[in-house]
């Protein structure tokens, strides 16, 4: 592995593997952003340094070593991938399904996981989650927090119905066959709009950054 190797290049930025006296970490930077958004790769750098710095310590999310106005740099994570790992080991999502309890806990909401890029089959074969851009941060844990961490769930079990649809129980297939009000908001309104502007107007595909996030962290 070279000392530098650029894993995704957008126009929010780019997201570096890099070693350095640390070992090998990841470094996001915004500051090579289109110049008409670097307005919101900065801000959405924030959202994940805050994310982070509030899982502190916790094992199966990478840990914020520094950031400022245009880098963040968190550690790497060794693993594959959902979709490359193509995990059916039902003990693998009990795994994540805790680790999720914790963000919750911590008043963190992933906001990303329906992207299997973020699911993480570490090389111990433990659960991992990576990529915090979207995250948000909520020590209160409101009505809207409990909706979104709602939503984690529910693309976790879809995951899960995916890989070993024979290990869900009754109780999560009552939860994958009742989407809250926000997801069905997102996905009769939102949505929609969002694919326009990120795939027809900026060009971005959702999955683009797999490079960045398998065997990444």
């Amino acid at each position: 592995m070279n000392d530098e190797r650029i894993l995704k290049c957008d126009l929010f930025g780019e997201v570096v593997l890099r070693h350095d006296a640390e070992g090998y970490v990841i470094v996001r930077n915004a500051a090579v952003a289109r110049w008409w958004l670097r307005w919101l790769a900065r801000y959405l750098l924030r959202r994940e340094a805050r994310a982070l710095a509030a899982l502190d310590g916790l094992k199966g999310v990478p840990q914020l070593l520094r950031h400022g106005r245009d880098r963040l740099v968190r550690s790497y994570l060794d693993g594959k991938p959902l979709q490359d790992a193509k995990t059916t080991d039902p003990a693998w999502f009990k795994e994540a399904a805790g680790l999720l309890r914790r963000l919750h806990r911590a008043g963190v909401c992933h906001n990303d996981l329906a992207k299997e890029p973020n699911l993480v089959v570490l090389v111990d074969g433990s659960a991992a989650f990576i990529d915090f851009q979207l995250a948000w941060h909520s020590p209160r844990r409101g009505r809207m927090f409990r909706a979104a961490a709602r939503e984690d769930i529910r693309h976790l079990l879809k995951h899960k119905r995916t890989y070993c649809p024979d290990s869900l129980t009754q109780r999560e297939r009552d939860i994958l066959a009742s989407p809250s009000p926000l997801s069905r908001a997102w996905a009769g309104i939102v949505k929609p709009v969002y694919m326009f502007i990120t795939r027809r107007l900026l060009g971005w595909a959702d999955r683009e950054g797999a490079t960045d996030r398998g065997s990444t962290g």
